[in-house]
């Protein structure tokens, strides 16, 4: 039986999912997330203080729906259902699940009654919807404890049972006060004493990697980004020597991102590092290719290529290391969720690889408990807080086809951008900002002449997790000059544009 104090998410295989789990986790609950076919027994012999069910994206009345042990309903822990969780548990019970005409999509007004789970709520509010399906008719012996306009059982609650549902998401940044419903539901119906931090996970992994790779040698992708530094800092903790650093010069880095990986990681961490240069190589494999999932998987089966070539180099190597985080997997559709975007590390593996095993210590974490485990393992600061940068590179910032004239033109572009923004002390501010070259030409006047060139799109964007972001209000200022300087210092870019499209309905990236 587990002895520490553990909270389940059962994972129906929504976007949001291990977005729940990290949430609980935030508030130091140690959280594990489970599939939905977990039975009754293993969940007893976990003692789980308190049970969660995600969203999914079907509806609990089909036949293909992911169903769950109806035992676990009479186990007598806390249970919270979330979205499709809710609608799941209601129909289980004998209530009613119904399709909606139309849905409730984004923000909308909310008005919660009085409850413990709303305690130090404002009762009428905000919320994020995200469904088409809804309870119509709740269970025999629950109440509905909040409504909107078109949905009538927003929440439902049995506290006898201690059986709860949410229709909306609270884990999201976009319900108003949604951290502190799953604050109540922690802390004051599972009793929760939120003794878990980040040191601990870091400690178990060091422990996990060392006992798993100890004598053998592992080979880690080093970009220089934040995951991939990270994951080379445990796994040197881990195994030291072991370790083997492949850095692949791809052609599609930022500017000067080359030489800084070379001189912080290869002479002042000093570790064992083999620098590629397979420019050339990525940019004909890219040649013609516009698709941006084309892109990315190219990118990320080249990547395992020069691996498995520097492998054979090598010698044996026994373990394929990757910085995989968790928004990587679900956004590449792995365990079910829809496929959004697939990311060179999850989303290009070839079916025979020529690695024992893959190792990814990071990919049930989000990016800021990567960064916590980084200052926990002693990387230092101008490391740990670099912004996210994606694992294709420019190569899904520059729209359309891939060149050597549009990534020079991009880097140059990219680097008065954040210049920029670090001259007017936002660098800190903004969780992350970039250029993207598009695939779009228009007409400008530059002295008398006339000419037609590229549209630069710049973009900077605030989040926690990546699951969600909000677009970062520049002043005016700032951006006049980034726009001055570009036209001006950067040929062939006639015209700027600004990205303000929050996540969802967009990504991040462009591509």
């Amino acid at each position: 039986m587990n002895t520490r104090e553990t909270v389940l998410v059962l994972d129906f295989g929504g976007q949001y999912n291990q977005l729940i789990a990290r949430r609980v986790r935030d508030m130091k609950v140690y959280t594990e997330l489970v599939p939905c076919t977990i039975s009754a027994e293993d969940i007893k012999r976990k003692n789980p203080i308190g049970i969660i069910f995600t969203g999914g994206p079907l509806s609990a009345f089909s036949e293909l729906s992911p169903k769950l042990d109806a035992s676990i309903l009479d186990l007598n822990i806390p249970i919270l259902g979330i979205c499709y969780g809710m609608q799941i548990t209601a129909f289980m019970l004998g209530g009613e699940v119904l399709s909606a005409p139309t849905g409730e999509y984004g923000r909308v007004s909310i008005e919660y009654s009085e409850h413990p789970l709303f305690k130090d709520i404002d009762k009428k509010n905000l919320c994020w919807m995200s469904h088409t399906d809804h309870v119509s008719a709740i269970p025999a012996d629950f109440t509905s404890i909040a409504r909107t306009e078109k949905v009538i059982n927003a929440a439902m609650a049995n506290d006898n049972k201690r059986i709860y549902g949410l229709q909306f998401h609270p884990e999201v940044v976009h319900t108003v006060q949604g951290l502190q419903i799953m604050r109540n539901f922690l802390f004051d119906i599972c009793k929760a004493s939120g003794d878990w931090d980040m040191s601990n996970f870091a400690e178990q992994q060091v422990l996990s990697l060392r006992s798993k790779i100890k004598g053998k040698k592992v080979l880690l992708a080093l970009s220089g980004g934040v995951d991939s530094s990270v994951c080379a800092a445990l796994l040197h903790k881990a195994v030291g020597e072991d370790l083997i650093c492949v850095f692949v010069n791809h052609g599609l880095l930022r500017k000067g991102e080359c030489e800084e990986v070379q001189e912080v990681f290869g002479k002042q961490f000093g570790i064992n590092l083999i620098t590629v240069d397979a420019e050339q190589r990525f940019l004909d494999k890219l040649k013609g290719v516009s698709d941006p999932e084309n892109k990315r998987k190219i990118i990320g089966a080249e990547f395992i290529k020069v691996f498995e070539e520097e492998a054979k180099k090598i010698g044996k190597v026994d373990f394929l290391a990757q910085g995989t985080i968790y928004p990587d997997i679900v956004e590449s559709g792995v365990n079910g969720s829809a496929v959004i975007k697939s990311h060179h590390n999850v989303g290009g593996l070839p079916s025979v690889v020529d690695f024992e095993e893959i190792v990814e210590p990071l990919r049930d974490l989000f990016k800021d408990e990567v960064r916590k485990v980084g200052f926990e393992i002693g990387l230092p600061e101008h490391i740990v807080m670099r912004q996210p940068f994606p694992g294709p590179g420019l190569g899904i910032r520059v729209i359309g086809d891939v060149t050597k004239e549009k990534l020079e033109i991009l880097r140059d572009a990219d680097y008065i951008f954040r210049e920029e923004i670090a001259a007017a002390g936002l660098d800190k501010k903004i969780w992350q900002y970039f250029a993207v070259i598009t695939d779009m030409k228009s007409v400008g006047v530059m002295g008398d002449h006339r000419t037609y060139d590229y549209t630069l799109a710049l973009r900077a964007v605030n989040s926690i997790d990546a699951m969600s972001a909000d677009w970062y209000r520049i002043p005016y200022e700032v951006l006049d000059r980034c726009s001055s300087r570009i036209v001006n210092e950067v040929k062939h870019i006639n015209r700027i544009v600004y990205d303000i499209t929050n996540k969802p309905p967009a990504t991040i990236e462009w591509e």
